[in-house]
């Protein structure tokens, strides 16, 4: 399994999930001009996505969706209530997922849903697993708590992409104004570094081998405050995997899930 950012942040958000030459992407914040230039810069083409993931509506996250379904026929998949919020995606092609139910998807993964508490309609976090190699993948974008299903669901996981959006001092002393401070902190907005730390390091295992962080504020936080408070997080836990930051505006390579993942082997691309 390789796994690839094309963006991550209030910007937009884009990643790429390869498996047995097949590819799926989680959320599409980038119209379909801006995509395809992302995805060349990591040796990609649209042609390769067979999927796409939705996370939740919100326009970082869905903005190019309906217009990239268009142009290129993928099946999408996401809650009912995400679906909803996208209404020019054909209904033909519509994959609508049940928490806690697996499906099958671009005949390479198993896509497994939960639902986390976010100011969206219905927005699920994912485990992706990829069905010949059986590495597996959590991901879980913009949530501004741990709700109880999500570490059974991560548990296995031998690489996460977490969101871990702000510092909490930056955000107390920053510029934004009290009331988007608290929409932020509300328990439905989004984790901070220490947050996010918490949740890795309790998912914590011998099988985990890769971290990303992802959604991190250019206002409130740093890719070094993110990266330092989950490492440490990790660490206390008696891991030896480290966190790392996705870049916010540039796409890269995160990190690629060999066959042998099971017995400790991983190349990290980041």
């Amino acid at each position: 399994m390789r796994v690839w950012s094309l963006g991550s942040g209030s910007r937009g958000n884009a990643l790429v999930v390869m498996a047995a030459g097949r590819a799926l992407l989680v959320d599409c914040g980038f119209g379909p001009r801006a995509l395809v230039s992302r995805l060349k810069r990591v040796g990609l083409v649209p042609e390769q996505i067979e999927g796409l993931v939705i996370t939740h509506e919100h326009q970082d996250h869905a903005q190019g969706a309906e217009r990239a379904q268009h142009k290129w026929r993928w099946p999408v998949y996401a809650s009912a209530g995400t679906l909803a919020a996208l209404p020019e995606v054909e209904a033909r092609w519509r994959r609508p997922l049940v928490a806690g139910q697996a499906v099958d998807a671009a005949g390479a993964f198993t896509l497994e849903a939960v639902a986390i508490p976010h100011d969206a309609r219905a927005p699920f976090a994912y485990a992706v697993t990829a069905t010949a190699s059986g590495a597996r993948l959590g991901i879980a974008h913009d949530l501004g708590a741990v709700p109880d299903a999500l570490p059974p669901l991560f548990a296995r996981c031998d690489a996460l992409c977490i969101e871990a959006n702000h510092d909490p001092d930056m955000l107390r002393n920053g510029p934004y104004p009290p009331m988007l401070q608290e929409r932020i902190r509300n328990g439905r907005g989004h984790l901070s570094n220490q947050q996010a730390g918490a949740l890795v390091a309790g998912l914590s295992h011998p099988g985990l081998r890769a971290v990303a962080l992802l959604h991190l504020s250019e206002t409130n936080n740093t890719p070094a405050l993110a990266a330092e408070a989950v490492s440490r997080a990790l660490h206390r836990a008696g891991s030896r995997t480290a966190a790392t930051a996705a870049p916010g505006r540039t796409p890269a390579a995160l990190f690629t899930l060999d066959a042998a993942t099971a017995s400790g082997q991983l190349r990290l691309a980041m």
